[in-house]
């Protein structure tokens, strides 16, 4: 079984940061994306960002773009996102995902919205005061 556990959410005033940490257990996979999408108050579900397990290649949302940066530890089995400059518009609850195919692959493009998720963790507040 495959678990994905988020933390590290909290509240923050605008312009400050939080990292997010994603730790993933049970079996491990030849090749996986690791996502971060987020999910606001009456907003449907956003993709925030992506990295490649295998090739460390990242993709972010242009939302995020130059404020949020993906990493990944294969050693401890994490993935992180460390958020800088928040916003207000940043306040969501944040969740972690598992990419576990190629779907959303159209060459070294990623597209999200064509991925199939087959786990994904129980989200953690992250909530920003302006």
């Amino acid at each position: 079984q495959v678990q994905l556990v988020e933390s590290g959410g909290g509240l923050v005033q605008a312009g400050g940061s939080l990292r997010l940490s994603c730790a993933v257990s049970g079996r491990t996979f030849s090749s996986v994306t690791m996502c971060w999408f987020r999910q606001a108050p009456g907003k449907e579900r956003e993709f925030v960002a992506a990295i490649s397990w295998n090739n460390g290649r990242t993709y972010y949302a242009d939302s995020v773009k130059g404020r949020f940066t993906i990493s990944r530890d294969n050693a401890k089995n994490t993935v992180a996102l460390q958020m800088n400059s928040l916003k207000s518009e940043d306040t969501a609850v944040y969740y972690c995902a598992a990419d576990t195919g190629r779907s959303g692959y159209r060459g070294s493009a990623y597209y999200p919205a064509s991925a199939e998720y087959a786990y994904w963790g129980q989200g953690t507040q992250v909530t920003v005061s302006s």
